[in-house]
Parts: C-alpha cells; structure tokens; sequence
C-alpha cells in the first residue's frame, strides 16, 4: 500500500524540486546549500498534499469507477446506501487494483534508484512518469487524443504521438475519455432499472393508483434484481476488465 501511495506522488514534487535548481534564487543562493536544500524539500512536501487528489483523478481509472458507481446509486433510486464514504474507498481500492502493475515498474524503475543515489531527480520524474502516460496511452480515445493533438499544433507544438506527446496534451484528452466511458458504463447499468420502472409505473396507472408513487414499488424489486444477478461481482469485474 505504501509503495501504491507514494510512487504517483512523488512525481510532482520530483518535477518542483528540478525545476527549483534552476531558478534564481538571488540572496538566498548565497545560503548554506542545508538550508536551501531543506526549503526546496518541504515546498516539494506542500505540493504533494496539494496535488495529491487531483492526481489521482487525472492519471488513474479512479474517474471511470466513481462515476459508474454513482450512476448506478441513482438508477436504483437509492438517495445514501451505499454512503459515498463506501462508494469512493470502493473506487480508491479498485484504482489500486488496476494502476499496482504501473505504480510498481514507477516506484522500481524510478523512486528506488532516486532513494539509492543511482540517477538524478529529472531521470527520476521521466521513469516515474513513463508507465502512468503509458497507462493513459493505451486507454485515450483516438478522437479525444487528436482533438487536444490538433489544439496544440495550433499553438505550434510538434512531436504529438502519443508515446512523446507532453503530458499537458495526454492527461485532458485521457481524463474526457474517462467521463465519456464512466457515462456509456453508466447507460448500461441504469437502463434496466429504468425498464423496471417503467412497467411498475404501467400496472400502478393501470389499477388507478394514481397517489402512490411508483419508484416506491419498483425500489424492492430493483434492489431484489440486482442482488440475484450477483450485480456488484459483475459490474467490477466489468470495470476492471474495460481497461486495456
């Protein structure tokens, strides 16, 4: 788990502290090499717990799982069972599951040389970054990627395949492909709760029970649906199985 934590995130502060090393740092540079050393680590720290939950967001499944999750929550008319406290420790774990093959070739190819003295911090960033843009790569719509591709040539930018490609460019076109997935997952998951609605609603307007609403009577049976179909074994073996 540790090591599933701390690989991704130690991307940014990896990036702050190269950039740090050019920067001018006028009186201060005159400073013990200690003292700014220690500056530049504890600004490195702060960025961490700043960026850590964006970045999960941004380079993970964790998009896709959440946003499954709360689709299927509202198809079955549920208002906080599960609790959204279940649903995204559910998504945190799940994006766990699926990025360990990633986070460890990150925290083996990148962090472990950079704890050892073997390579320099801006080696480090690349190695660690590799198996996440790789991750996005492979999971990016063609239409999504060429989309921001397009919008950065007009800016003048080149070398935009997706293995060289800035991550500036991946990551937005990566993260609207998750929303889009989350949402088509979404579809199929409330659309046969939404049939069962529909015919609830049929026989109650049918016997004349004009005042009872129906969402009331189909909650039961939806619930009771989705437990014989075993549905949480298939909805996450589903989710897990769509990333490539």
């Amino acid at each position: 788990m540790k090591r599933l934590l701390l690989a991704p995130l130690l991307l940014p502060a990896l990036t702050v502290a190269a950039s740090a090393q050019q920067i001018d740092l006028g009186g201060l540079g005159q400073a013990d090499g200690t003292t700014v050393g220690y500056i530049i680590q504890m600004f490195g720290l702060l960025t961490i717990l700043s960026v850590a939950p964006g970045l999960l967001i941004m380079v993970t499944s964790f998009t896709r799982f959440t946003i499954a999750f709360s689709i299927l929550r509202a198809g079955m008319g549920l208002q906080s069972a599960p609790a959204n406290l279940i649903l995204i420790s559910l998504s945190l774990f799940m994006t766990f599951y699926v990025m360990a093959p990633a986070v460890d070739q990150a925290w083996t190819t990148g962090v472990q040389p950079l704890m050892n003295n073997e390579i320099s911090q801006a080696v480090a960033v690349e190695r660690i970054a590799a198996p996440f843009r790789d991750f996005m790569a492979r999971n990016v719509r063609d239409k999504d990627f060429d989309l921001f591709a397009d919008l950065a040539r007009e800016r003048g930018a080149t070398q935009l395949t997706r293995e060289t490609v800035d991550l500036r460019v991946l990551v937005p076109a990566f993260m609207i492909s998750e929303i889009r997935r989350g949402f088509e997952i979404g579809f199929l998951i409330v659309l046969p709760f939404l049939v069962i609605d529909l015919i609830v609603a049929t026989i109650t307007m049918a016997m004349g029970m004009m005042m009872l609403p129906p969402t009331v009577i189909s909650l039961p049976f939806k619930i009771m649906f989705f437990v014989l179909i075993d549905g949480w074994n298939l909805l996450v073996g589903s989710l897990v199985r769509s990333f490539s």
